[in-house]
């Protein structure tokens, strides 16, 4: 006959349910790989009834329907694919299910193709769902420039209806995201009709273009809403000094004047310095640089109360996603999860509370992250 089990001593007990807290704190999700195939997805959009909306940078928009990778949309636009452009970000609308809107940015080509900008649209998914329809500009980055790099290009829908669209400096336009004139290192914000919001913060401003939200920005692919409904966004530096950044209104956020960064092959960018006075320190910054792509808060409690309120964001150069926690509105500490054997370049919360990923590889996939 087996003994009894004997009572344990309260602080065993206590230290058991600490070390089970623990581990369940820090337990890697296991990843599940929903579909493969696409060449070089960029973003990842979630329709009804579990169904993804997937966008690949060479120019094609794709539905995926229970593993199974449609074929390409008709009636995306023509595209400046090559270097970092291409068809970008998508989201879809929050009223979806009752309009079937998506919005989508892309690197948009000049007549004659020399120069391209980065653009954002709408459009409505077809019932059948093989094509756009309805395509509207809703916004086009001005001036147009001959550059392959710096589209920035990430799209998030404020609380209030307004979109916000991140844009890059164009590599060769760095100076440009100082200045007000331009569209270039800039976060926009404008109505789902393209129109301007009144109180964006630069209306009326002679030499101004209104739809600038902030600058002083180098090129942002990642950007989320906070639980708060506040916008934050990720900002690949140079070599070193990629950022977080919690871009307000009328706020100019330093590059290249300021900058943990230096010149690729070393030197420094500008006077050298990580502060000046009218210009805003990032939230957090890493050097060297991981180049940050997609984010996203979790909101759920799918993962444990531990990693419910962590923001995740993808690392291109390193090819991990990172649970970066927070306290007091500060990092405080930061945890490498999926190794995902390459380029992490976005990750969403899908509406079943689980992290879905993007690896911008030619044969990239659609990830699932479980629960340990």
């Amino acid at each position: 006959m087996k003994d009894k089990l004997k009572p344990q001593p309260w602080h065993v007990l206590v230290a058991c349910l600490l070390a089970s807290v623990a581990f369940a704190a820090n337990a890697a999700p296991l990843p599940e790989v929903v579909a493969s195939g696409l060449e070089r997805p960029w973003a990842v959009a979630f329709l009804p009834d579990g169904r993804f909306l997937v966008t690949e940078r060479p120019g094609r928009m794709r539905v995926i329907d229970g593993g199974k990778v449609g074929a390409p949309l008709a009636g995306v636009p023509a595209v400046a694919a090559g270097g970092q452009g291409g068809l970008l970000d998508v989201v879809a609308d929050s009223a979806f299910a009752r309009n079937r809107t998506v919005y989508f940015c892309f690197s948009e080509p000049a007549t004659g193709g020399l120069t391209n900008s980065t653009a954002l649209a709408s459009a409505q998914l077809s019932e059948d769902e093989s094509r756009l329809e309805n395509l509207k500009i809703l916004f086009s980055q001005k001036p147009k420039v001959a550059s392959r790099s710096h589209f920035g290009c990430r799209i998030v829908e404020a609380r209030d209806g307004t979109l916000f669209l991140t844009l890059g400096d164009r590599f060769s336009r760095k100076e440009d995201a100082q200045t007000l004139d331009n569209h270039h290192g800039k976060v926009v914000r404008i109505g789902k009709d393209g129109s301007v919001p009144k109180d964006n913060p630069f209306v009326g401003k002679p030499g101004a273009l209104p739809e600038i939200w902030s600058y002083g920005h180098r090129n942002s692919q990642g950007a989320t809403l906070a639980p708060d409904g506040v916008l934050w966004m990720t900002e690949h530096g140079p070599q070193g000094g990629d950022e977080i950044n919690i871009p307000q209104a009328g706020r100019n956020y330093g590059w290249p004047v300021i900058t943990y960064g230096e010149n690729y092959g070393g030197g420094k960018i500008g006077d050298g310095i990580t502060a000046k006075e009218g210009m805003e320190q990032p939230l957090h910054y890493w050097v060297p640089s991981i180049a940050a792509s997609g984010m996203v808060f979790l909101t759920s409690d799918r993962y444990g109360a531990a990693w419910k309120g962590n923001l995740f964001v993808g690392s291109l150069k390193f090819g991990y996603l990172d649970r970066i926690e927070l306290k007091d509105g500060k990092v405080v500490a930061e945890h490498k999860l999926l190794d995902a054997g390459g380029r992490v370049r976005d990750v969403r919360q899908g509406p079943d509370g689980l992290l879905y990923v993007l690896t911008d590889e030619s044969n990239g996939q659609l990830i699932r992250l479980l629960p340990e």
